[in-house]
């Protein structure tokens, strides 16, 4: 058998060829792991699912800056997956802003009038989860808000920051732009 022969250590060639295909084997996994965390977003099964019983935090200011909490409340807050059957709106916003504050208002009541025809992701940018994080590279516009609304498909129909009205209120925006995309 042959060995190979180092100033610290002696190896003999099939524990070599081993170490090595471990070594291809593990890095392998890790090219994997990389390309799936700076890729695609996670696709969720058909069905409902996504941010749920939406809410507005208390004390929001509509006015200026000064709301120290993120605006919008609910279950599941976490959640990073596209919807596979219908389409996805996605927002991204922080505290402090009043222009987030605002656009998380019509956010909150469309969800609430299309949680079923609709899968709506709430992406805090300041406590954004691991997997949200994906969501954040691949359609956050740097600045807040930023919508992003994806067809059922998962093919982007809108992603752009600012608000979708110019007025408190205003909703129709935002219900066009999901309709758009394929919701009734």
């Amino acid at each position: 058998m042959k060995a190979i022969e180092t100033r610290f250590l002696r190896v003999s060639a099939p524990v070599l060829t081993g170490f090595a295909f471990l070594l291809l084997l593990f890095g392998a996994a890790e090219l994997a792991r990389a390309a799936k965390g700076a890729g695609e977003p996670e696709v969720a099964p058909a069905g409902p699912g996504g941010a749920r019983s939406l809410s507005l935090a208390p004390d929001l200011s509509f006015t200026d800056d000064s709301s120290r909490n993120f605006p919008i409340r609910g279950d599941n807050l976490g959640d990073a997956r596209i919807a596979s059957d219908r389409p996805t709106a996605i927002f991204f916003g922080t505290s402090h802003c009043w222009n987030t504050n605002r656009e998380a208002e019509r956010f909150v009541a469309v969800a609430g009038k299309m949680k079923d025809a609709v899968r709506f992701l709430v992406v805090d940018l300041d406590h954004a989860s691991r997997d949200q994080k994906v969501l954040v590279s691949r359609f956050y516009r740097g600045y807040i808000p930023t919508l992003a609304i994806l067809d059922s498909s998962g093919k982007v129909t809108y992603n752009r920051s600012g608000e979708t009205a110019s007025r408190r209120g205003d909703f129709a925006g935002l219900e066009e732009l999901l309709r758009k995309a394929g919701a009734p």
